[in-house]
């Protein structure tokens, strides 16, 4: 049974751009893959926590040698890398705040970024463990970047993470030019999600 988990990360829950992208998508996805599973995170309405000195210190203690304390502290982590590894499709929608990405998406990052559990160094440096995973980044933005922007530090990024994590193939849809023109940034934009399926 193949699975898709929706990453939605814009701070507005009612009247989001990309939360209707992700919808969009879901609905592509599930005609598609009527025997498919969706799991859902939202990290606009349940941000995570940012990472501390605490947090950190689990991390890097060996499991055999971590408290009682330490593995109560990564059950959040353990369990977001746990829904991350059981999708094989991975959809993440979110808006462009300040060049960049909303913090609780960074903190998911934080969160999912695990030396020897989701990446770990070798002789060539960084490898991804999460392999043969397809995912999509689905961005709305006020103002339009085309690839390679300098002031676009939203998608470069993701796509960077992604492939820190094993996660090379990543494709881009982005509602550009939002503070202008929605209605045809939302066109634009839903015509590319649907010709991903080929519709």
């Amino acid at each position: 049974m193949r699975t898709l988990l929706i990453i939605n990360a814009s701070a507005s829950l009612a009247h989001s751009h990309s939360r209707t992208l992700a919808q969009q998508y879901e609905a592509q996805w599930r005609r598609v893959n009527p025997d498919g599973r969706v799991l859902h995170r939202d990290l606009g309405a349940n941000p995570p926590p940012h990472l501390d000195e605490a947090t950190f210190a689990a991390f890097y203690t060996p499991a055999d040698e971590r408290s009682e304390a330490q593995r109560v502290q990564l059950t959040l982590s353990d369990s977001l890398i746990e829904e991350l590894k059981a999708a094989d499709d991975l959809v993440i929608a979110a808006p462009m705040y300040n060049f960049s990405i909303p913090t609780p998406l960074k903190a998911w990052f934080d969160h999912i970024c695990r030396v020897g559990v989701t990446f770990r160094y070798g002789s060539n440096g960084p490898e991804g463990l999460l392999p043969r995973k397809h995912a999509v980044l689905l961005l709305s933005r006020g103002g339009r970047y085309e690839e390679g922007a300098s002031m676009d530090h939203q998608a470069p990024y993701l796509r960077q993470l992604l492939n820190f994590i094993g996660i090379e193939e990543v494709e881009v849809v982005a509602a550009q030019g939002m503070a202008g023109n929605a209605d045809a940034g939302m066109a634009e934009a839903k015509a590319k999600v649907d010709a991903l399926f080929g519709a």
